[in-house]
């Protein structure tokens, strides 16, 4: 899957917005990014996966047009944001993984500070995402804890409504409850037809939310996953858990489908079927006296563990 999908995104020429290709940056001892290539297109969401340190900020910052490569080359609807970064900058909204506010005494001075740099005079899409993620910004700036300062940043990146949305690690400090309004506000935005790259190294916020998600491990590019695959699988899996175990001995001795496993005290088997042929075959099954039926879910986490994690694991 993951040699196709490279190929995939790598063939991309139309409607690409986010074009990195082969971009090394060499801080010595084996840190830095190397050779990282890959294509967003325009409308879609890709995840960049990994631990601290692999090299996901490092590859957000030359898209920014912060740092200047070693080798290779990054363009933003085909510009170089190196060479031309004040071209591309306005049509940003950047979520930075460290987030340095200037000394201003207010949550609200920093966002009228911004509005102001980027001539934007209707604040109602700030108020709006502001009570979404109940956000109080006259608070003092330096007396703000990790959550507010990093609700009072996405306010700041999404406000001016803007064509592309970098992201680094974007619900840092966010407690689950605003989690859920920042992802509501993603969707959001994707519906509008935004570009968006979004590190992040949590697996079920990128099931949720991306078209393709890339892992990163050391500076370098070791998968590449198209979400469709991992969402519309051509089989689906099960487990049934039975009340009687005459019914369990009897049941699937001529399965019309995969066993993956018994498990013999607790009455349980777990199935494998054809998605085309689920339905059909979960009716059958329920002729026997049934403790539980219940689908388990295909997950991004499930296939890194299964490829991209057993492959290091080898």
């Amino acid at each position: 899957m993951s040699q196709a999908t490279f190929d995939k995104i790598n063939s991309m020429t139309e409607d690409v917005v986010i074009d990195v290709s082969h971009l090394t940056k060499d801080y010595g001892k084996g840190r830095g990014i190397f050779d990282i290539s890959f294509k967003i297109p325009k409308g879609k969401v890709f995840g960049y996966c990994g631990t601290n340190g692999a090299g996901k900020t490092t590859t957000l910052r030359h898209i920014m047009g912060f740092l200047k490569p070693d080798s290779g080359q990054v363009r933003v609807n085909g510009i170089d944001p190196w060479k031309n970064g004040e071209i591309i900058k306005p049509h940003i909204g950047y979520l930075p993984g460290e987030i340095a506010f200037p000394p201003l005494e207010s949550g609200t001075a920093f966002l009228r500070s911004q509005a102001e740099m980027i001539h934007l005079t209707d604040m109602s899409k700030a108020e709006r995402i502001i009570n979404a993620l109940q956000l109080d910004p006259t608070a003092t700036l330096r007396r703000m804890s990790k959550g507010m300062k990093q609700k009072t940043a996405i306010v700041a990146a999404f406000m001016h409504s803007p064509d592309i949305y970098l992201l680094d690690e974007p619900t840092t400090g966010l407690d689950p409850l605003m989690r859920e309004a920042f992802i509501e506000l993603l969707e959001e935005e994707k519906a509008r037809g935004v570009t968006v790259l979004m590190s992040n190294h949590m697996f079920d916020e990128l099931d949720e939310t991306c078209d393709y998600v890339g892992f990163i491990k050391e500076g370098r590019i070791i998968d590449i996953v198209d979400m469709e695959e991992i969402r519309h699988r051509p089989f689906r899996e099960f487990q049934i858990g039975f009340k009687n175990r005459a019914e369990f001995a009897e049941a699937f001795q001529n399965p019309p489908c995969e066993i993956l496993r018994r498990e013999e005290d607790l009455m349980n088997v777990f199935i494998r079927v054809n998605a085309d042929n689920a339905n059909k075959v979960i009716a059958e099954i329920k002729k026997y006296e049934l403790r539980q039926v219940s689908e388990i879910k295909y997950t991004l986490q499930r296939y890194f563990m299964e490829s991209v994690g057993g492959k290091e694991n080898d």
